[in-house]
Order: structure tokens, then sequence, then C-alpha cells
């Protein structure tokens, strides 16, 4: 029969295990748990993600809104308890990502098994993934139709500066003929 480890020394023997032997580290192993990201916060100016806040998936309160609206699915027991375990992180100035806030405390048990979190976050990953391509599919035809509003706006513009300018010409024309038409109607009076 093969001996059995204790599981108190292997804890111990891989918090310790370090190559160089520095003591600066304390690295503390964590069962894992399903997260979602809280919030992000990007740059105005080019789009790059300056901070992140990632929390536990039961973080919060689920609020129903099946009595407004009656109902609509089949009730589903709330996946959310609560839970304040978050990470928060920022972009520093100096080009690295920092820990600014950390909450580690679970109030509920961690017993998501690793598979079905996993295929959990598979499944999120590529719907986000999908979303994100339709986004920027929409924002691309968005971008195509101001193109042909700015066109067309253009053009109207410039059909309506041409009008503008005929209507002054005919304005004109008939202002030098006024002269004359008094002079005939006098004419014609004149001759009564």
């Amino acid at each position: 029969m093969e001996d059995e480890e204790d599981p108190a020394a292997t804890k111990k023997n891989s918090s310790n295990n370090t190559d160089d032997d520095d003591d600066d580290f304390d690295i503390e192993p964590r069962e894992g748990f399903v997260m979602r990201v809280m919030s992000c916060r990007r740059s105005e100016k080019d789009g790059k993600i300056l901070a992140r806040r990632f929390g536990c998936n039961k973080e919060g309160h689920c609020i129903s809104i099946r009595g407004k609206l009656g109902s609509v699915r089949k009730p589903r027991p709330s996946t959310r308890e609560g839970c304040k375990a978050m990470i928060h992180v920022k972009y520093d100035r100096s080009g690295k990502w920092v820990i600014t806030k950390f909450v580690k405390e679970h109030n509920h048990p961690l017993v998501v098994s690793p598979r079905e979190a996993r295929q959990t976050l598979d499944e999120k990953d590529k719907r986000i993934q999908e979303l994100t391509i339709e986004l920027r599919n929409k924002k691309r035809l968005c971008a195509a139709y101001r193109e042909q509003l700015d066109a067309f706006a253009r053009i109207v513009e410039e059909h309506s500066d041409q009008i503008a300018k005929k209507v002054e010409n005919v304005v004109n024309s008939l202002k030098e003929f006024e002269p004359i038409d008094r002079e005939l109607l006098r004419s014609k009076q004149d001759a009564i």
C-alpha cells in the first residue's frame, strides 16, 4: 500500500516551493470559483482598458420583475447571495497592473465543480464573443450609413445653394424688367 501524503504537509510544501527562496511573496492556494466582470473602465482616448473589477458570480441580489410583467419564464431559484468577494485591478502609470482592492471572503460555500464552472465560462465567453462581433458589425454598418447620410446632406446643400443662386438670378432679372414694365403701363395709360 502506498503512503498517503499529509494534506497539511502538502499545502506547506506547495506554498514554500519557490526557486529563489524569496520570502517577499506569500503564496496562498485558493479554491476556484466562478467570477464575472463587474465593471470595466476604458480610456476615452484610445479605448484601452484602464481598470476592471471582478467579483464572485453570487455577488448582489436578483431583482425580480416577474410581478410587473406577469409570468414570462419558468421561475428558477436565484444564484445571487450578496457575496462581497471581489478584486479590483487598474493599469498603473508605470505600465503595470496593480491590485487596488481585494476581498477574499465569500458568504457561501465554494462547491462549484471545475468542469461545471469551465463549461459556464466557455458558454459565456462564446456568447460575449458573438455579441462583440455583432456589435462591431453594427458599428461598421452605422458608420457606413453615417457616411451615406453625410454625402446626401452635402448633395442637398449643394443643390440648395444652386437653387438659391437661380432664384436670385430670376429676382434680379425681374428687377431689371420692372422699369420697362412701368414704362409700358404708362404708355398704355397715355394712349387711352
